[in-house]
């Protein structure tokens, strides 16, 4: 693989995850690993131009229909592509309409950029991840498959020990924290053939002492309460948590922060 290759636009398609949940800035926006990749990639080629379509909660359908078209037409060098994994998780999930619509996202980006950028997305341990393991790794394949056969990137985030880690997630265990966000953009770095700046980015953070049963009840109640139950109100009356919002940064336009 080439080191330092010369990118010149980078554009992110997906859901939460790409959008940057939970990476909180002071200001109240979110930045996410796209945005750290922008900011690491502009810094190395001047005029740098990005565009991140995410949009929190969305479904592979609704990835299809609003984002795919658009960051096609955008021609970019670059295209990352994470979804799917929201269709996982509701109660009920059609595995065949789900890699169809993949499939046809795949199609119709990879002719269009230079280089088309899939991911196996990262799992927490937890009881969560085992009752839906099954779709995630059925959901990995397809992408597996689908990035031979037209040639696109895969970061294997789900393989990686560090991102399992329950530390490396936020409050709502849905969202990486500020450091798994920096670690998914190292690893999109170096898939993409630049010089690693941190050559451990799957290695977990140094053990820590487990929390006591009571500090693990307390926050098992927060969770359910603060996340848990209104996840669950959205499910069951059809709404999301992106219903109305834009896409975080919907023009291909040069990157100038933040993202360090």
């Amino acid at each position: 693989m080439l080191t330092n290759p010369t990118h010149t636009s980078l554009v992110a398609v997906g859901d939460s995850f790409t959008e940057g949940m939970s990476d909180l800035l002071p200001d109240g926006t979110y930045r996410g690993w796209a945005d750290l990749l922008a900011a690491r990639m502009a810094a190395v080629t001047p005029g740098f131009r990005y565009a991140n379509l995410a949009v929190r909660g969305k479904l592979i359908g609704q990835i299809v229909a609003e984002q795919v078209d658009v960051a096609a037409a955008m021609n970019a060098d670059v295209v990352t592509l994470v979804g799917g994994l929201n269709d996982t998780l509701r109660p009920k999930c059609d595995m065949g309409r789900v890699r169809g619509l993949l499939e046809e996202a795949v199609e119709r980006l990879a002719p269009s950029c230079k280089q088309l950028v899939l991911m196996r997305s990262p799992g927490r341990q937890g009881p969560v991840l085992e009752r839906f393991r099954p779709r995630m790794e059925a959901l990995f394949a397809c992408v597996e498959d689908l990035a031979r056969r037209h040639g696109a990137l895969v970061v294997d985030l789900y393989g990686a020990p560090a991102l399992a880690d329950p530390r490396l997630w936020d409050v709502d265990r849905l969202h990486l924290t500020s450091e798994g966000h920096r670690r998914v953009a190292e690893a999109v770095w170096q898939t993409l053939g630049y010089t690693p700046e941190d050559p451990d980015w799957h290695v977990p953070p140094p053990a820590s002492a487990p929390p006591g049963w009571l500090s693990r009840r307390t926050a098992d109640a927060r969770f359910a309460r603060r996340h848990l139950l209104p996840w669950i109100g959205r499910r069951l009356t059809g709404r999301s948590s992106g219903d109305g919002l834009p896409s975080k940064r919907p023009e291909l336009l040069p990157y100038e922060g933040p993202g360090t």
